[in-house]
């Protein structure tokens, strides 16, 4: 206490000391305080002309959002929020396929062919008629659309070679799916009009491209099961990617044109292949939990099956392939991995040379005789499985499916089994491995991986070599994934609905993330072309953009 009080003693004399000097005609209570205020340089657009701005993209372009078009997110798509500060010096009007409502989708006379836009429930995603009850999509290509030209020619879905192929906006080729009911829209009086000519027709003065996502995103959201292939690399206009991406940059620069191009973003960061974890079947689960012990005991014969199987062939993992749930800790789906060697006729033979096997189909209520038919149905289903890993991303439309009964399924395995136990086998990430589809293995995300690495080589290249502003959009988004990026007042990072920058689709930007985007660009064209959209403060205030459209928005 002593220390203590030494201490405090010299406190008070300080305070005491100041006290003394500081007689109230002694000092200015209302002190003169000069604020200077810092001049900011007036805007500028240097070396650039923004006179008449054409955007090319896809649906990153277009101002897709929450799954969906529809008016309010086109108004807030990167390209019209720069084409709005691109008007303060110099820039012309910008013109976009507006839609005709705020619920998004479309239809094709009368029939819709795509849904409405994502809503947030206050738990997760759904779709807009879950909350406000059925709406008509009115914007129906074959009945409604609206006459270009068109200064935003964003194509959500196209691919790089989309944007050179005539015929992708004929309302003939839709039905034969060659061609793209948004560029439908588009197209007008030129049906067979590629995306290029529509654009070079306009001889814009500047341009943007923001394109090549799809060349891996459609492999990606496939789960790499081969229905949506990657770009080749290399291959003439219209087939590989440097051939069409150089054919792009060549045909727009060839008039002077000037521009700003983007690269692709590394897709394995999106909130669609972050936010379903490895493991969501949770042990709590009223559902779930009270059949775990059931569920160990079918598997762990098929996990005898794997140790004899191993026993005989080192070369195969029956730890790899073991099927076990935790009664205690969340627990990994089942998937099908085809990349292990297929052992469905080795499981079929181990079985039915099993003497215990014929009591075990019993155990189900199964008669003896229907032994081989189960032996069958095991091995066909668990040839080549395994639980996923924390390595497996699930595409995030498999949160929705897993734990539910596979209707097809179902319906096969009610040919040989009673409907009860057909449905105990058809669920989805429990008894039925997920199919490829809802999984990106490790193998399938280096392909990805892979292919972006080329494809930014060859963007950056381009870009490069044409004297054009390059925007490293594969940077932002790392930095977005990993430790977030700090606008003004908010902070963005890239986690489904509570991050900002993505919207509910686990794709798309929200219009705050076109906003952070849009002053990427900016910055970009600063850089090359001496304008001065940041230093004389005229970046977008991310702010000003909502992360969310509400429910009733018409």
């Amino acid at each position: 206490m002593q220390i203590m009080k030494i201490k405090y003693i010299g406190l008070v004399t300080v305070l005491m000391t100041f006290i003394a000097c500081s007689e109230p005609e002694d000092v200015d209570l209302n002190p003169a305080v000069n604020i200077v205020e810092e001049v900011k340089p007036e805007l500028t657009s240097g070396s650039a002309d923004f006179s008449n701005y054409v955007a090319i993209g896809n649906s990153l372009t277009a101002g897709f959002t929450d799954g969906a078009l529809f008016r309010a997110s086109q108004e807030n798509s990167l390209p019209n929020i720069l084409s709005i500060k691109f008007a303060m010096v110099g820039g012309g009007t910008f013109t976009q396929p507006l839609t005709n409502d705020n619920f998004g989708g479309l239809a094709a006379g009368g029939e819709r062919i795509a849904d409405p836009r994502l809503v947030f429930d206050g738990a997760g995603p759904v779709g807009l008629e879950s909350l406000i009850g059925p709406v008509t999509v009115t914007t129906d290509i074959a009945l409604n659309n609206p006459a270009g030209p068109f200064n935003n020619l964003g194509v959500p879905g196209a691919k790089s070679f989309h944007f050179l192929a005539p015929g992708y906006g004929n309302l003939d080729n839709v039905s034969l799916k060659l061609a793209n009911p948004y560029f439908v829209r588009m197209t007008g009086a030129t049906p067979n009009a590629s995306v290029l000519e529509l654009a070079v027709a306009q001889a814009p003065s500047f341009f943007s491209i923001w394109g090549g996502e799809n060349d891996v995103l459609g492999y990606a959201t496939t789960g790499g099961d081969g229905t949506n292939p990657i770009t080749p690399v290399t291959g003439a206009p219209g087939v590989g990617f440097d051939g069409s991406y150089g054919a792009l940059i060549t045909t727009l620069t060839a008039g002077g044109a000037q521009g700003v191009v983007a690269n692709i973003p590394n897709v394995l960061n999106i909130p669609h292949f972050t936010t379903v974890p490895h493991n969501p079947l949770d042990p709590t689960n009223e559902s779930f939990g009270p059949l775990i012990p059931t569920l160990n005991g079918i598997f762990g014969q098929l996990n005898q099956v794997y140790d004899f199987l191993e026993s005989l062939n080192p070369a195969i993992s029956a730890e790899e392939r073991s099927i076990v749930f935790s009664s205690t800790t969340a627990s990994e789906v089942v998937i099908r991995d085809e990349t292990l060697p297929d052992l469905s006729a080795e499981i079929t033979g181990v079985l039915l040379q099993s003497p215990s096997f014929p009591l075990f189909v019993q155990s189900f209520g199964l008669p003896p005789e229907a032994a081989p038919g189960v032996a069958d149905l095991l091995g066909a289903t668990y040839g080549q499985t395994r639980q996923a890993t924390a390595d497996d991303l699930l595409v995030l439309p498999s949160s929705s499916i897993i734990g539910t009964v596979n209707t097809d399924t179902f319906a096969g395995l009610s040919l040989l089994l009673p409907p009860a136990l057909a449905g105990q086998f058809s669920v989805e990430g429990i008894t039925l491995p997920l199919a490829d589809k809802w999984v990106l293995l490790p193998s399938e995300q280096e392909e990805i991986t892979v292919a972006t690495e080329a494809f930014n080589q060859i963007i950056a290249a381009a870009a490069s070599q044409a004297g054009l502003a390059f925007v490293d959009a594969n940077t932002l988004l790392n930095q977005l994934a990993n430790e977030g990026i700090t606008s003004g007042e908010f902070t963005l990072t890239a986690n489904l609905v509570t991050g900002s920058a993505f919207s509910l689709d686990g794709v798309h930007p929200t219009a705050r993330g076109y906003a952070l985007i849009a002053n990427e660009f900016m910055k970009a064209i600063d850089a090359t072309y001496g304008s001065n959209f940041e230093a004389s403060g005229n970046f977008v205030n991310v702010g000003d953009y909502p992360t969310n459209y509400s429910p009733t928005l018409q």
